[in-house]
């Protein structure tokens, strides 16, 4: 199943359709609660930053160069 929000995964791993890929903070409260178990932590590497996929930084638009400007006054 492809989803185009993290919600909805969590959902379809609490239904019963497998593994779903989410922020650890999404789950949590499913975690704490026994309904969800985490697996593959040794995969789940831990990033304090932002990535951003530019695939052209010459003609990239206005309101794209905003959010880089904010994320970079944040790390």
């Amino acid at each position: 199943m492809a989803f185009n929000n993290i919600f909805d995964c969590d959902k379809a791993a609490l239904a019963g359709f497998g593994l779903s890929y989410v922020p650890e903070q999404i789950a949590q409260e499913n975690f704490a609660a026994g309904r969800l178990v985490s697996v593959l932590e040794g995969f789940c590497p831990y990033w304090d930053s932002f990535y951003l996929y530019c695939p052209n930084r010459r003609h990239s638009r206005p309101a794209f160069q905003a959010v880089m400007n904010v994320l970079r006054c944040r790390g």
